[in-house]
């Protein structure tokens, strides 16, 4: 025993001494020509010979079974790149356990890494420019799809995964993407949910693709949300899209839905001369500007009366669009700065456009998938506080909505931290 630890000891020692020359004289620890490279390649391989004596010896009844050679693999770690010896026997039974058959990566740091990158929305080349110049191994678009592979069982557990009985307000939007799909590309929209918990705090509750936006497809979404558990939706801001109300009341009859103001506007100045745009402008605001219904009303139709003859369809929007438009004219300022816009699912969609914008089309529907759960889940570290004045947003709607938040309230929420806020 005395004489094997001896020789451990200078074993060890003579490594360290070539570790510690190597370093002095400038050299890497890790990278192609890394110092602990061979020293990695030399540790391996003796444990694969001990690997292929056990099993030898644990085979004895196979008494023609014997050593066969080695056969040789070019292996990654994140210490460098070398040719890796491994042995073989006569019967081909030997499967090795710290390095696999076919295992060519050593060790997760290297795939922790290309994790980290494609999470933050790098694009393959990128990574794989990151991955050679950091570890001096190299990894092709292949390799790289297959260790973003891993995040596919994350994401359908999290699309299907149990939500709150009631969220009183949720905002729904779409953004478009392009996918290729049966070998072609084609624009996917991208279908994006955000809930606002009874506590304040904003969730992403889910994303669904589909080749065009339509009310068909968002009541599908919608019947998913019911199925995942949700019971009711106080109040539901989404943007002008034909028949997307009546979708959203077949499934949820007591939600009040306010279309996106800011959406009726822009659409509203594309039929507008340039040169008519400032004054009209000006007087559209009068109307979703006003400080009461009626007075917004008022001021409608004063804009028809101006407008009208020169801009029939977008007067015929508004006042046909009239009923969902004026919902947040109910509640007080807070509120309404609230859900008058779905501009709290756009600033999601505006940080999902940083990790989309990095690819011209996905190479596949996963692939888009995989990178919009990486956008959503980087949005969504953001949203650990409540939104501003909850305590007194939840109060209001509380009395708005009597009873409909008892839903919920089997949880017990602290509301001290929002109260201080408030």
């Amino acid at each position: 025993m005395t004489q094997v630890k001896s020789k451990k000891t200078k074993y060890t020692s003579k490594v360290e001494e070539q570790i510690a020359d190597a370093i002095k004289s400038g050299r890497s620890l890790s990278g192609k020509d890394g110092i602990l490279t061979p020293i990695i390649k030399r540790a391996l391989e003796t444990a694969l010979a001990g690997e292929m004596d056990n099993y030898l010896g644990e085979s004895k009844k196979e008494e023609d079974n014997r050593k066969n050679g080695k056969s040789k693999k070019t292996v990654r770690s994140a210490y460098g790149e070398f040719e890796l010896e491994t042995p073989r026997d006569r019967n081909g039974g030997f499967e090795p356990d710290i390095v696999k058959k076919r295992q060519v990566v050593l060790t997760d740091e290297i795939d922790q890494k290309v994790m980290k990158l494609f999470s933050l929305g790098m694009s393959y080349e990128d990574i794989s420019d990151n991955i050679s110049e950091i570890y001096g191994v190299g990894v092709d678009k292949s390799q790289i799809s297959g260790i973003t592979d891993r995040i596919i069982p994350v994401i359908k557990e999290w699309q299907g995964r149990p939500l709150e009985a009631v969220y009183p307000i949720v905002f729904l939007d779409g953004m478009y993407c392009k996918a290729r799909i049966n070998g072609k590309v084609e624009a996917q929209v991208v279908y994006n949910i955000i809930g606002v918990t009874i506590e304040g705090k904003k969730e992403a509750l889910g994303f669904y693709l589909s080749e065009s936006e339509g009310a068909n497809f968002w009541l599908s979404v919608l019947t998913d949300l019911q199925n995942r558990g949700v019971k009711d939706m106080l109040i539901v801001c989404v943007d002008g899209l034909k028949g997307f109300p009546e979708a959203i009341n077949s499934i949820f009859p007591k939600s009040q839905v306010q279309l996106c103001v800011v959406h009726q506007i822009r659409n509203s100045l594309k039929y507008i001369s340039y040169k008519d745009k400032k004054k009209f402008v000006e007087d559209l605001k009068l109307v979703y500007k006003a400080d009461t219904k009626e007075l917004a009303e008022i001021n409608l139709l004063e804009l028809e009366e101006k407008w009208g003859k020169k801009y029939p369809i977008v007067i015929k929007s508004w006042n046909e669009n009239w009923e969902h438009l004026s919902v947040y004219f109910m509640y007080n300022k807070l509120i309404r700065k609230m859900i008058y816009t779905t501009n709290i699912i756009e600033g999601m969609h505006r940080i999902m456009r940083k990790f989309t914008k990095t690819k011209g089309g996905f190479t596949s529907e996963m692939a888009l998938q995989k990178m919009i759960y990486c956008g959503i889940q980087s949005a969504s570290k953001k949203w650990s506080m409540p939104l501003p004045d909850w305590a007194l947003t939840i109060s209001q709607l509380d009395i708005m909505f009597p009873d409909r938040l008892g839903l919920n309230m089997s949880k017990k929420y602290d509301f001290s931290v929002v109260e201080k806020l408030a």
